[in-house]
């Protein structure tokens, strides 16, 4: 390390959380009122790494201040080096009280019916003072937020193939058409998605599992689905089934299809994986390790 990178290292080192409140907030007073620090302190903060690096870290934006782009790559680095350090302050606190640890647990939204109560209760009837934080979401949201470490694990279906996850496979879930109760296959005992060629499809947006998995099985059936509706939640996506308006590719409703709907079994029978993931390569905090072994040995119960 040459002069100039330590001495801005060690600058940086005690104003990086105003360069993230900095960059957070826009403006120096707001700044200042976040960290629990007078603004001139803040002030004389921020003109001193600013004269270390050679080049204005900030630029009047009306009423407030932006970073300049020295200062986004310094802020940058700031936040890297911050969640590192509170990533190590939580483990530490864990490590001295584990029983009062934090998850931060992400998992889809058709998830959040019966799966992952069932999981945090069971959980908590032996470790009552952990914290969860719950996030719920499409699929492609959870993922990128368990690696960009927003989450601590996540479960998704399918489960992730980025190279940076680890994951193992909690449970199947199989899939069923759903279609109107007046619709003419409403009576069949089950139906290839070959039959469903000609249907109008009311799916979820892209970036859920769900919607993938239904374009997947459309196309190796041949065919394209006429999409006429999408939407985020299952729920919506039945009550559109139930109105007339398309079929749709789900989990069975429990525990039984609501009112207009009927779930038709796929022939030959189709499921999807539910798996747990988290970020490879990284320690668990104990609480987070706890939980993640809790559900790994859930998963391989016969």
């Amino acid at each position: 390390m040459d002069e100039y990178d330590g001495r801005l290292t060690q600058e940086l080192a005690p104003a990086a959380t105003l360069l993230r409140a900095l960059r957070r907030t826009g403006n120096l007073t707001k700044a200042a009122a976040e960290l629990g620090i007078p603004q001139p302190t803040a002030s004389r903060r921020l003109a001193a790494l600013s004269a270390t690096a050679g080049t204005p870290l900030t630029v009047p934006d009306g009423r407030g201040i932006r970073l300049t782009r020295a200062g986004h790559l310094l802020a940058d680095a700031a936040e890297r080096a911050l969640d590192a350090l509170e990533h190590g302050v939580r483990r530490v606190r864990e490590e001295i009280d584990p029983e009062s640890g934090h998850v931060v647990l992400g998992f889809l939204h058709l998830l959040g019916r019966s799966l992952v109560p069932g999981l945090l209760r069971d959980f908590r009837a032996d470790h009552p003072r952990t914290r969860f934080s719950l996030v719920q979401g499409s699929r492609q949201d959870i993922v990128e937020r368990l690696v960009s470490g927003d989450l601590d694990l996540a479960l998704v279906a399918p489960p992730p193939t980025e190279a940076v996850l680890e994951w193992v496979v909690l449970t199947e879930q199989e899939l069923f058409v759903a279609v109107p109760d007046d619709h003419p296959l409403s009576r069949r005992q089950g139906v290839r998605m070959s039959d469903l060629s000609d249907e109008v499809f009311v799916m979820l947006e892209h970036g859920y599992g769900l919607r993938q998995i239904t374009d997947e099985l459309c196309a190796a059936a041949g065919f394209t689905p006429t999409v006429a509706f999408e939407g985020q939640e299952s729920d919506t996506v039945r009550g559109l089934v139930a109105a007339g308006l398309g079929v749709a590719l789900l989990p069975a409703f429990e525990p039984h299809p609501p009112s207009g709907v009927v779930e038709i079994p796929l022939a030959p029978r189709v499921t999807r994986e539910i798996g747990l993931a988290w970020p490879s390569g990284r320690p668990l905090p104990p609480a987070v390790a706890r939980f993640q072994e809790f559900v790994r040995r859930r998963a391989q119960r016969p």
